[in-house]
């Protein structure tokens, strides 16, 4: 079983539709510039984490994440690798304190089988009657963006039915019960996979309130101990497993596209 490619293309003829076809992409692009921009003034603040086109402001730790992580079709595209042993994260180059973030992001698909446990609005867990988690075996995805550059303030993209903004850090083996209840999401607010989702974040001091797709899924949330400043970290989790040939259940299959920054 191999690997599944990054992306199939189709042959187009003839000639002259093909030549259509670019210049329809290069319009959409052009508009696509323009009205990300205006969303997004430089003169209020707004400063632009992903330039579309390749990955300057980004770094990674290890030599072989930059095979992980590349620029495709005006997206940062995560083709995770489990076999790769360190740091394999996509980390910005600008540290941030106080800000509001805005991220868009979708899961390409699942692959794997993974145990998901139930989370309640509590934060805690469904157990049964011997104080075992409930589980559900079904194919996954996770993935997330650490706050601060700390991976225990992640805000988690995944395929969980809790939905995806909760800051699994900071709710699991959580003692202190408003801690836990207010990083867990009130709603699930994702798309279907494959749809792109937004998120807008803000973070000021040791408090995080979440929107996705419009809606108020974490709202001024603690988090006890994140650092003051640190930088945004596109996470990689899971993936293939060359020597089984088989996907892990946990795997970043993600994408992600327009980041932009405002800090307070």
């Amino acid at each position: 079983m191999k690997r599944l490619p990054r992306i199939l293309r189709t042959s187009i003829n003839p000639p002259f539709l093909c030549g259509s076809l670019l210049c329809a992409t290069a319009l959409f692009a052009i508009s696509c510039t323009s009205s990300e921009k205006n969303a997004f003034p430089e003169s209020e603040g707004w400063v632009s984490l992903f330039n579309g086109k390749d990955l300057s402001g980004w770094e990674t730790k290890i030599d072989g994440a930059k095979e992980i992580w590349t620029v495709e079709d005006g997206v940062i595209d995560c083709e995770p690798d489990l076999n790769l042993k360190g740091d394999k994260n996509l980390w910005s180059t600008r540290s941030l304190e106080d800000f509001t973030l805005h991220a868009e992001w979708r899961i390409k698909r699942t692959e794997g089988i993974y145990q998901t446990p139930t989370v309640l609005p509590d934060g805690s867990y469904q157990l049964d009657s011997n104080g075992e988690k409930v589980t559900t075996p079904m194919p996954g995805a996770d993935s997330g963006i650490y706050l601060r550059g700390s991976s225990k303030a992640q805000l988690n993209i995944w395929a969980w039915p809790i939905g995806s903004g909760e800051v699994y850090g900071y709710r699991n083996n959580q003692k202190d019960p408003v801690i836990r209840a207010g990083v867990t999401p009130k709603v699930n607010a994702d798309k279907p996979v494959g749809e792109w989702n937004t998120f807008h974040v803000t973070v000021k001091g040791d408090r995080l309130t979440v929107d996705l797709n419009g809606q108020r899924v974490l709202d001024n949330a603690q988090l006890p101990g994140i650092p003051e400043s640190g930088p945004i970290v596109l996470q990689h989790h899971g993936g293939y497993d060359s020597e089984k040939q088989e996907w892990n259940g946990a795997s970043s299959l993600v994408q992600f596209r327009n980041l932009h920054v405002k800090e307070l």
